[in-house]
C-alpha cells in the first residue's frame, strides 16, 4: 500500500490535533518539498521506529529556533537552550504523532509496535533511515518557521 493522500490529510489533521490540543501552538501545513530534506543545520529531529506489519520510520524535524520555541509552548516555560527539556518534548511529540500514524495505517494500530522515541541533533547531519521504500514528506508553518514530518516505509 502506497502512501495514499488519505495518510497524509490524515497525518496532518493528527499533526494540527497535537499542536493545538497539547502544545499550544497554531501551525498551518504547507506544500511539502518536491527534493528529499538533505542536510540538517541546527536541528533536532525526534524519531519513532515502526515494526510489524508496516516497517519504518516517522521523523520530525525541527530547526533548534523552533524546536525551543514548541518546548516553551508545550512546557509554559522560557527555553533559552537546546536542553534535556528540548529533547524530552520533541521525542514526546514524535511519540504522539507515532501512536496517530499507527492507528492510520493499522485497524486500530494492532498490527503494529512501535519503539521508543529517541532524538538527534546537532550543528550538520543528514538524517537516512534507508534508500529503499516510499517516503512521505510534511511541511508544517509555524511563527519560528518551517519544521518537517517525515515517514518512510520498506516496501
Amino acid at each position: 500500500m502506497g502512501f495514499s493522500g488519505e495518510i497524509a490529510a490524515k497525518l496532518i489533521a493528527s499533526t494540527n490535533e497535537i499542536f493545538t490540543g497539547m502544545v499550544m501552538m497554531e501551525i498551518e501545513a504547507i506544500d511539502p518539498p518536491v527534493e528529499p530534506l538533505g542536510q540538517m543545520k541546527n536541528s533536532i529531529t525526534g524519531m519513532i521506529g515502526l515494526a510489524g506489519i508496516f516497517k519504518g520510520v516517522l521523523a520530525i524535524h525541527f530547526t533548534n529556533d523552533i524546536a525551543m520555541a514548541v518546548t516553551g509552548s508545550f512546557l509554559g516555560l522560557d527555553v533559552e537552550e537546546i536542553n534535556e527539556d528540548v529533547h524530552d518534548a520533541v521525542g514526546e511529540i514524535a511519540n504522539m504523532l507515532g501512536g496517530d500514524l499507527k492507528t492510520i495505517l493499522s485497524d486500530k494500530g494492532k498490527d503494529i509496535q512501535l519503539s521508543l522515541p529517541s532524538t538527534i541533533g546537532g550543528e550538520e547531519y543528514v538524517f537516512n533511515s534507508r534508500d529503499s521504500g516510499e517516503q512521505l514528506i510534511l511541511s508544517f508553518k509555524v511563527p519560528a518557521g518551517v519544521f518537517y514530518i517525515e515517514v518512510q516505509l520498506e516496501k
